[in-house]
């Protein structure tokens, strides 16, 4: 068994990338490690104003950021788990401390041999889940680029149209000079530009996760089984 990032890159793609990301991004049952990341976001923006409600909207379910700042206090959880259907799952959950209490945006990742990608379920109850293709770049970086999104509530399995979804961007390095890994998040809409993002820097630990375990309000509300 490998790990989520390393099957849906193939071995030779995943190699490429430097060393500390092969670490960081091979967090599953396999490895039995969880990885915890600890920083500071530089940065933390929106787009033009109008995009504000659909942030606001998105944030009661972890999904977005509907606050901005500067110099936030970060702190990213990656655990794995098998979920209720038997799925390798790894969390990515991101807590921002910003000014008047604490914000999350929640992530969860399987790998998906049907759409042959990473699957990332958004938020606390896993309505928005969005194709995720990982590259690794030639300076050893890795970018994440999002495919097609899907919203899912009971019977309804929809695809979000163009028009409004979102075409997320990250990109994440380890700086060896400082330790540091480094992260740039954009999310952009074809017709109406940039919608949010952020940028900043952190170091992991490691830990053992059959010692630890999934920490409590760590999963999601509901899972989804659609792919």
């Amino acid at each position: 068994m490998t790990s989520i990032f390393r099957t849906a890159m193939g071995d030779a793609e995943f190699e490429r990338l430097h060393p500390e990301l092969q670490r960081r991004f091979s967090v599953g049952l396999a490895s039995g490690e969880m990885c915890v990341g600890r920083g500071v976001m530089d940065r933390i923006w929106h787009g033009r104003a109008f995009v504000k409600p659909f942030l606001a909207l998105g944030g009661l379910r972890n999904i977005l950021l509907p606050r901005t700042g500067s110099d936030v206090p970060f702190t990213i959880e990656n655990v794995p788990y098998l979920d209720s259907y038997g799925r390798e799952t790894v969390t990515f959950v991101r807590t921002f401390a910003l000014p008047g209490g604490p914000r999350r945006f929640d992530a969860t990742m399987v790998h998906s041999p049907e759409r042959d990608c990473v699957l990332d379920y958004l938020g606390t109850h896993q309505h928005l889940a969005s194709d995720l293709h990982p590259t690794a770049q030639p300076d050893g970086s890795l970018l994440i680029t999002s495919g097609e999104h899907r919203f899912r509530e009971g019977p309804v399995d929809v695809r979000v149209p163009d028009l409004v979804a979102g075409r997320a961007e990250v990109r994440e390095s380890f700086d060896e000079r400082t330790g540091r890994f480094r992260i740039d998040v954009r999310v952009v809409n074809r017709r109406f530009g940039p919608l949010f993002g952020y940028r900043g820097s952190f170091t992991a630990t490691y830990a053992d996760v059959g010692s630890h375990g999934v920490r409590a309000g760590l999963r999601p509300v509901r899972e989804e089984v659609r792919a």
